[in-house]
């Protein structure tokens, strides 16, 4: 019945809408089309949508908004009610629309000078996993204060003890594995539950500092490690915002040929080094216990799996880990502990965690050869 919309539009702006709407269902695409902002365009396709809905209730298909599809009707004698739910496509397309226009911008990295010798055989991971930057903790409550300033100081004295105690590694990992930011939205509340949090400061600081700080911690290591691979893991506090941070440091690294950015849309992540196999997961999805098998049978891992001698799987996500280090299933299970300290609804309901930064190193054949751990 879309056809039938054409019908029911006022202008001829919000006809030339509707026509070109109509041949490919998007209103991204119509917005390109016509040189248009997609606000503007939905603007006007959701408002002939409602109007079709509201005077002919056989259209109450396309009364759903733009960005939303059709829960059912709810109807009583002269009126009815439209229920409508999320449209993932459409959000996932405007998500993808606001990254792009975000990191479309941004400057490119200057090239830091390669170190002159490296060891080829080696790789050394550094993960900082829940380091809740932006979070705020007094001291008086939580035993320990945390804000953005002791955040970034804390972040870039570890990252030096961590580089100073490793070997001259080949490749090194940037591995920030999960809730690198506390909240992800202009408000600050958990992504699903919407639990509120203890903010330190607006989100728009919280995204430019860590952009910035993501940023310097790989010029860093670029100068001791000939290749850096950076990979910014999915989090249950930062589920938009680590899409939005791994594609600015692609393009703020785009012209420098010793970084490589795991792009990776998928929560798991992997990396075959020789022999050695290393997987991520922040552990919001799947307890540890489960990850060698998912790994081990997850069709873009398994020729991975099949070359490994050894397999390090790496996870954080509970700040109070039940056991750091498991062996089983194939694989060595490794949850790293949390970088910030308690909040106040960690310290009111009595948990207490053990808080560090880990740098593993691994040979290609030989597995894990050496650790360097840092508490702040």
């Amino acid at each position: 019945m879309n056809d039938c919309l054409i019908d029911y539009c006022e202008t001829d702006l919000e006809k030339q809408y509707i026509q070109a709407y109509e041949e490919c269902r998007n209103a991204a695409a119509v917005a390109r089309s016509l040189n248009k902002s997609a606000s503007t365009v939905r603007e006007h396709i959701s408002r002939v949508k409602a109007r079709a809905a509201k005077k002919n209730p056989e259209l109450h298909r396309d009364g759903a908004p733009e960005g939303y599809h059709l829960k059912g009707v709810t109807t009583w004698t002269g009126s009815q009610w439209v229920k409508t739910d999320l449209d993932k496509e459409q959000q996932h397309e405007a998500m993808e629309n606001a990254i792009a226009s975000l990191v479309s911008g941004l400057p490119k990295a200057p090239r830091v000078k390669a170190p002159k010798k490296t060891l080829s055989n080696l790789c050394t991971l550094y993960t900082f996993t829940d380091y809740h930057l932006g979070m705020f903790a007094w001291g008086e409550e939580s035993g320990e204060d945390w804000d953005m300033k002791i955040a970034e100081k804390t972040l870039f004295s570890s990252l030096d003890q961590m580089v100073s105690g490793s070997p001259d590694s080949e490749l090194a990992i940037l591995n920030i594995q999960g809730d690198f930011l506390h909240w992800d939205g202009l408000e600050a509340v958990t992504p699903q539950n919407k639990h509120v949090l203890d903010a330190d400061t607006r989100f728009d600081k919280l995204v430019e500092l860590g952009i910035s700080m993501c940023i310097l911690a790989t010029e860093k290591l670029l100068e001791k490690h000939k290749t850096v691979r950076v990979l910014i893991c999915e989090g249950n506090h930062d589920l938009a915002s680590s899409v939005w941070l791994r594609k600015c440091l692609k393009v703020v690294f785009s012209k420098n040929p010793r970084v490589e950015i795991d792009d990776t849309a998928f929560p798991y992540y992997a990396y075959l080094h020789g022999e050695t196999m290393l997987g991520f997961h922040h552990g919001h999805k799947k307890k540890n216990k489960q990850l060698p098998e998912l790994f081990a049978s997850e069709p873009r891992y398994r020729e991975m799996w099949g070359k490994a001698t050894y397999c390090y799987i790496h996870t954080g996500h509970l700040h109070q880990a039940e056991q750091d280090m498991a062996e089983g299933g194939g694989a060595i299970v490794e949850r790293h502990p949390t970088g910030a300290p308690r909040d106040a609804y960690a310290a009111r309901g009595g948990w207490v965690s053990r808080r560090g930064m880990r740098a593993i190193t691994y040979d290609k054949i030989k597995g894990e050869v050496s650790r360097v751990t840092v508490a702040p």
